[in-house]
């Protein structure tokens, strides 16, 4: 099954990732308390699987916040997406792009900023379509 396996909210820009068992998404806005917040790009999403082939591939055993995203899934590739409505629970994301990895990737773990180049291996960004209440072991699946 795939599932919502992590929720963090960004406290300040560029600031540390706070984990949640629980949000509030809101429809045109993002995550509710969030320092990032509006635009095409209101929640960043990342694949467990894809972070665990890239800890693999650098020899890292970092956590999925290091990568910096909203939401981390599981059972869900992310990998050329653009345009399609995700559902997280009850809410609706459309995808707007692939996240490109920052020089903080690099920061994190030596090699982690090239790792995640190809494959849209950083995750996606998504606007909030239809927002409510989010938590961890909610249900993800792509709209038909």
């Amino acid at each position: 099954m795939s599932e919502l396996t992590a929720i963090f909210v960004k406290r300040a820009h560029g600031g540390r990732m706070d984990a949640r068992s629980s949000a509030i998404l809101e429809a045109g806005k993002g995550l509710v308390g969030n320092a990032d917040r509006g635009g095409r790009r209101q929640v960043t999403l990342l694949s467990s699987e894809k972070w665990a082939e890239l800890m693999k591939e650098i020899g890292g055993s970092l956590a999925p916040d290091a990568r910096r995203a909203n939401l981390v899934v599981s059972g869900i590739d992310l990998e050329e997406t653009r345009g399609r409505v995700l559902r997280v629970g009850p809410c609706r994301l459309r995808i707007n792009g692939e996240t490109k990895p920052c020089e903080q990737m690099e920061d994190a773990a030596a090699g982690l900023q090239e790792a995640m180049r190809p494959r849209w291996g950083g995750g996606a960004f998504a606007e909030v379509l239809d927002g409510g209440p989010i938590s961890v072991g909610d249900p993800v699946a792509w709209e038909s």
